[in-house]
């Protein structure tokens, strides 16, 4: 079949479903040169049509402490005073590079989940 952009989402489930019939193609072959590029169509028919709620990286933060049995106190080491701390994880001041990065690393985050707080 020539595959075109999956507009419909007829579309997108008949693509789906050949997806899945040519999963183990074989590289170096037409099939999966098809699969490479239905996957493709498909990634993109999600993007456009399946947006993922935008998550707030202090949420995580704070999921992470209560989830280790944190508390404020214990993040100091890693952004600063007690109350440098607090405004951090309430919003009044903004993460900055250096602290992501040490986030990143003690709660072992994506650097991806500090990236989508800037934009």
């Amino acid at each position: 079949m020539n595959w075109t952009i999956l507009k419909t989402e007829e579309d997108y489930t008949e693509a789906s479903e050949r997806l899945m019939d040519i999963f183990h193609a074989v590289p170096n072959t037409a099939e999966h040169d098809e699969l490479e590029l239905l996957s493709l169509l498909i990634e993109d028919y999600d993007k456009k049509r399946y947006q993922l709620p935008r998550v707030d990286v202090r949420d995580i933060i704070k999921a992470k402490m209560q989830e280790r049995g944190l508390k404020n106190k214990d993040l100091e080491p890693i952004i600063g005073s007690k109350s440098y701390v607090s405004s951090i994880l309430s919003g009044e001041r903004d993460i900055t590079l250096r602290m992501a990065v040490k986030l990143r690393d003690f709660f072992n985050l994506p650097s991806d989940l500090f990236l989508q707080a800037q934009s």
